[in-house]
């Protein structure tokens, strides 16, 4: 076994070399960024503040190598497990352990594996028991002119007669052939190319199941089903309303496998040419098609998983990054018709200061004594403005807000309600609010989302936002690591306020996570406002090599430090300074003049430490420091007369908003509490490929209505018709 351990062990040694050439990296790049990974750099901290060891490598790229690197470890550990199982029978020699150690793939290693596989006992088992093995061997082998005769010399109290021999001897053939490589390898060639995936309605659930109407009874080509399809119809399997099935044309399957195995022996004339054909149409039936089904069925899963999960991953960007409204005193609202319009004040810092109850709409119609009281809150707090949540009674609410006069500016936000009532009944919730009423904590999270999207959404399970497609069906594992990697990445390219961050918003800051994050907000409650980022090593468990990790991340807005709200890394302080230094002048001078920093030459401060594309990433934050990424918000306006779905007729052009995109379209809110859809072909006039190429969430948009069904609540949109 040492040997074979030696042998591995090179082959992981060449890890570099592999993901390099799959990535077309350098692989100085490739060594560099495992090395940072392995010592548990995050791929934001990589990508920021290491491009000099990275040669520039995105986060993107960081992640691509770091995903690639775990599939090979993967694949190296089932090397191992296999190889000492298989010596562990006493089975393992020289050629198969070399076949073993040159396998590239999961797929090859398994059926490598699959003759020394532990298994119930088989047909061929029990074969072998009854002392067929040597039966099969010379009809397989060509070597007896006639079976049957041959098969008189293997019948014992076991095996009475020559029918039941050969039946013995095929069900050995057959497994033999199902455990050839070279055959299974033909038959996923086929399944490749060939393959088909089909639907049929379960007898007696056709009522039942009618959702699925559309897969009844279906066909299409496996390579050319749409991932959203697959997932539809594999939801449907998983509900118990459809059979489905891959599969390809089996004459197609039994030539391949007949020009493997045969000797090229007329089969009229070749007795155990015929034996073998009859095992090769049970061993494709009964062994390599089911089997070579399930790998394509997983394969073809795991695709539109992949494809789904991508979808999301841009979709929770999107909203994430969604234009924001800032540090404003906002009064939100949560509408709704009986039980009137819940209303809380929040202050600059996002703080509930006064929660009351209006009731505006039908039936108590209130008008009066809700413009009063909306009034008065609103010049009590100087508020400057408020968010409406888009579900029940949002339209009718915006217009009795649009028809109040303020006597100041007061702007008016229809704020989406996804996940405001996850977030009410969550542990976070109760947290943060404990004496409070789910109504309340809604409205409050309706309000801060108005302020900061980012900061309150991260409180809430991305599957929970109304965005994506299908997020239930996939892989959940993968899901929530792929989405956990995109909240990381869009937390970490906005920074975060070190002295208002909720634990939830800094346990996703690179390297510090849930345990951290909490430390971080209990010493700020002892002991007050962070004055500089250098006394975040006086929180507990905050070690100088997580220090480094979040410290660029974190921003302090009024401390003793400018630097210290800018992106610039403290371990790149010196920089500035030296900068300063030999222009005559203060930081602080460099970094309200333009002039100044003009004057810097980036080449100059090239050191061992820091390489020119980490002094141009300073120079470009000292002319923004601490500025936002994220865009502004701005005020929409639905069409006033238009405020449930038997308001729109076809024909008619609309605003709206996109509020979920999938492969095959985009959902846009028109103000009728329900989405209608833009198919992809009718998203532009040419062909595109996928929809977020084109557009992106909270994007405003007109649209062209081209089909109402009440009944369904299906709203068919244009935007190219729109135009």
């Amino acid at each position: 076994m040492s040997a074979i351990s030696a042998k591995t062990e090179v082959y992981s040694a060449d890890y570099t070399n592999i993901i390099s050439k799959e990535l077309q990296l350098k692989s100085w790049q490739v060594e560099n960024t495992l090395k940072l990974l392995e010592d548990g750099s995050t791929i934001p901290f990589i990508s920021r503040y290491r491009k000099e060891a990275t040669g520039e490598l995105d986060e993107v790229a960081v992640a691509s190598v770091k995903d690639r690197h775990e599939a090979l470890l993967e694949i190296d550990n089932r090397r191992r497990t296999i190889l000492s199982e298989i010596l562990k029978q006493g089975k393992l020699n020289p050629g198969l352990n070399e076949k073993i150690l040159s396998a590239s793939s999961l797929n090859e290693l398994e059926d490598l594996y699959l003759p020394y596989k532990p298994r119930k006992k088989t047909r061929a088992d029990i074969a072998r028991e009854n002392g067929l093995e040597e039966l099969a061997k010379l009809i397989f082998r060509f070597i007896c002119s006639d079976p049957e005769q041959e098969a008189i010399r293997f019948l014992n109290d076991k095996v009475k007669t020559c029918k039941e021999a050969l039946q013995g001897a095929r069900d050995i053939i057959a497994e033999w052939i199902n455990e050839d490589k070279k055959a299974r390898d033909a038959i996923r060639e086929l399944f490749s190319r060939e393959a088909l995936i089909s639907s049929v309605i379960i007898a007696g659930k056709e009522e039942a199941g009618t959702k699925y109407r559309d897969y009844f009874d279906f066909e299409q080509g496996l390579s050319e089903c749409p991932s959203h399809r697959l997932l539809a119809i594999r939801r449907g399997e998983k509900e118990e309303f459809l059979k489905v099935s891959i599969h390809i044309n089996e004459e197609m399957a039994l030539n391949a496998l007949d020009r493997l195995f045969s000797d090229n022996r007329s089969s009229r004339e070749n007795k155990p040419a015929e034996q073998i054909s009859l095992a090769l149409a049970d061993s494709y039936k009964r062994l390599l098609a089911p089997s070579i089904e399930t790998e394509f069925a997983k394969s073809s899963k795991e695709t539109a998983d992949n494809e789904a999960i991508i979808v999301f991953n841009r979709n929770l960007r999107q909203l994430l990054l969604a234009p924001y409204l800032g540090r404003k005193r906002v009064l939100a609202l949560d509408p709704g018709f009986r039980t009137g319009c819940k209303l809380v004040v929040l202050n600059e810092q996002g703080d509930l200061v006064y929660y009351d109850t209006i009731y505006p709409n039908p039936p108590q119609s209130d008008l009066e004594g809700s413009k009063t009281k909306l009034i008065g809150i609103a010049r009590k707090y100087c508020i400057e403005a408020i968010a409406v949540g888009n579900g029940t009674a949002s339209r009718e609410t915006k217009e009795f807000l649009d028809s109040i006069d303020f006597g100041m500016e007061v702007s008016v936000f229809i704020v989406s309600e996804s996940g405001a009532s996850i977030y009410s009944a969550s542990t976070v919730a109760r947290e943060e609010f404990p004496d409070q009423d789910v109504t309340v904590k809604g409205a409050v999270s309706i309000g801060r989302r108005l302020m900061d999207p980012l900061a309150e959404l991260v409180k809430i399970d991305p599957k929970n936002l109304g965005i994506g497609q299908y997020q239930h069906d996939v892989d959940q594992v993968k899901l929530r690591k792929n989405l956990d990697a995109v909240v990381e990445s869009c937390v970490n390219s906005v920074g975060v306020n070190l002295n208002t961050a909720s634990s939830h918003l800094l346990k996703y800051i690179s390297g510090l996570g849930p345990v951290l994050a909490l430390n971080i907000v209990n010493y700020r409650k002892q002991n007050g406002p962070f004055k500089t980022r250098q006394e975040l090593l006086n929180v507990p468990r905050m070690g100088e090599k997580v220090f480094i990790q979040c410290t660029g991340f974190l921003r302090i807005t009024d401390g003793e430090n400018l630097l210290d709200n800018s992106a610039v890394h403290p371990e790149s302080y010196y920089i500035v300074q030296k900068m300063a230094d030999n222009l005559g002048t203060g930081v602080t001078n460099l970094l309200s003049d333009s002039s100044l920093r003009r004057k810097i030459r980036p080449e100059d401060y090239i050191d061992k430490k820091t390489g020119l594309p980490t002094v141009r990433d300073i120079l470009e934050e000292l002319a923004k420091p601490g500025r936002d990424p994220r865009e502004k918000i701005s005020v929409f306006e639905f069409k006033k007369d238009i405020k449930t779905i038997k308001d729109i007729r076809p024909g008619m052009i609309l605003p709206g908003i996109v509020t979920n995109i999938t492969n095959f379209g985009a959902f846009v809110d028109v103000g009728v509490k329900q989405d209608g859809l833009v198919h992809i072909s009718q998203i532009a006039h040419e062909y595109i490929k996928n929809p977020l190429d084109r557009l992106s969430l909270h994007q405003e948009v007109m649209v062209k209505v081209l089909e109402v069904d009440i009944e369904r609540k299906r709203i068919q949109l244009s935007i190219r018709d729109a135009v």
